[in-house]
């Protein structure tokens, strides 16, 4: 039987007059998923609704229409017989390929084989209206049951659409449906797809070659069908006066204070996806009134619930004193997430800059980016940040402007900036 923890990492001790308290908090889901000859657990097949949303614009011909296809169709393979699916080609407008009307088709050899057949007749033409995609599968999916996922990839800018055209879209998917972004290519733009994936609680990355998409299309169709939970949701009450000024998932990072739905004038609910076997930790910052010398309070409290029922709690506690070393102590765990958030943040406005053709500032923020992942032990973002800037001694920041950098290199940068990764305890 599915089982979820919860608790609570912080310096409890604040300053005198101090108003902003941090913590970690640490969910833990176990017993989400099945085994050979064991009674299901979570959704059975018929609660799951798939949606794979296909650029098929002009830009796409060639190689990376051949290549989606058949990552579309490696995607459709991993669909046990009953999901619920439906395959949406995507340029100026969105249509429906498989099944050819509403509603969605039910996964089983014969229609697997039938989806697979109507993708390798796509060709590649017209503009890119994301909007417009993402509007059609909030239609197919607002009435389904259970967990509803949907797998986007394009290769271009949204061009063909006003940039509100594209808010409206994502304000009606929100809540609706999960959604994984892929972009392939140097052609796209990172920031339109990280703007749907946060406000969809997906993922999003590069696949700088087509020939990648067909092993990430399956891994990403089985990650999502290893989720066997859904609707689980972080309330948080804070008392009166008091304030949700940061809540942020780590791994990726996705930014959830836009996602708050108000219950009361003093809780909020945060919704966090579909879940398997896994664990997250969450950055919560609030604000509360000062307190005096002596004080102890409790100034928040975080409520898991799954379905909307309780299954766990975890109390954010402050106590105000004048022992400087007790309030500036940091908690390790906390001291973690802020710095994989601030590796992440001198990163992007690392790119940003770059972008601008402000070298000293992004040299500087670079420089800044490799000095905390040697600090860190991140030797992957150290990896990534040699593809755009020397690095001469990662220890105090030293890096140097390389004379060309490759546009594929700033992106994946730019997009896997997002991506944090635990280190040893």
């Amino acid at each position: 039987m599915a089982e979820f923890h919860i608790a609570c990492f912080q310096n409890e001790f604040l300053p005198a007059g101090g108003t902003l308290m941090n913590a970690v908090i640490t969910v833990q889901a176990q017993g989400t998923a099945t085994s050979p000859g064991a009674e299901t657990v979570g959704p059975r097949s018929e609660d799951r609704a798939e949606v794979i949303i296909l650029d098929t614009s002009g830009s796409m011909k060639d190689d990376k229409i051949r290549q989606a296809k058949e990552a579309t169709a490696a995607a459709i393979d991993c669909l046990p017989d009953g999901v619920r699916f439906a395959v949406v080609a995507g340029n100026h407008e969105a249509r429906m390929v498989y099944p050819a009307t509403p509603p969605l088709a039910t996964a089983s050899p014969s229609s697997r084989d039938e989806a697979k057949q109507a993708v390798r007749r796509l060709d590649a033409n017209g503009g890119t209206a994301i909007g417009s995609w993402l509007n059609l599968a909030t239609e197919l999916l607002r009435d389904q049951s259970g967990i509803r996922h949907a797998i986007l990839l394009t290769d271009g800018r949204n061009e063909s659409e006003a940039p509100e055209d594209l808010d409206r879209a994502l304000q009606r998917a929100e809540g609706v449906f999960q959604c994984d972004c892929r972009g392939v290519g140097a052609k796209f733009v990172v920031a339109e797809l990280k703007k749907i994936a946060n406000a969809l609680l997906g993922t999003q990355d590069i696949i700088p070659d087509p020939a990648g998409l067909r092993a990430d299309f399956a891994s990403m169709m089985e990650a999502s069908l290893s989720r066997q939970i859904g609707a689980v949701t972080l309330r948080v009450w804070t008392p009166q006066g008091g304030q949700v000024v940061l809540l942020k998932q780590m791994e990726p990072i996705v930014d959830l204070i836009g996602a708050r739905v108000e219950t009361s004038p003093l809780i909020g609910e945060y919704p966090t996806g579909s879940w398997g076997d896994e664990s997250r930790d969450y950055h919560l910052c609030v604000r509360v009134p000062p307190g005096e010398v002596g004080d102890e309070k409790r100034v928040g409290l975080v409520t898991l619930t799954v379905d909307g029922e309780p299954v766990g709690q975890a109390s954010i506690l402050a106590r105000w004193t004048e022992d400087e070393a007790l309030s500036t102590r940091i908690n390790r765990r906390v001291a973690e997430v802020m710095g994989k958030t601030e590796l992440a943040d001198a990163m992007q406005d690392g790119v940003e800059a770059l972008r601008a053709d402000d070298m000293s500032k992004a040299t500087g923020l670079f420089g800044k980016a490799a000095r905390l992942a040697h600090e860190s032990g991140n030797s992957e973002a150290l990896d990534r940040l040699a593809k755009v800037v020397d690095i001469e001694d990662p220890a105090t920041g030293r890096v140097k402007a390389k004379p060309r950098v490759d546009e594929v290199d700033v992106m994946i940068l730019e997009s896997r900036s997002v991506r944090t990764e635990r280190t040893g305890r």
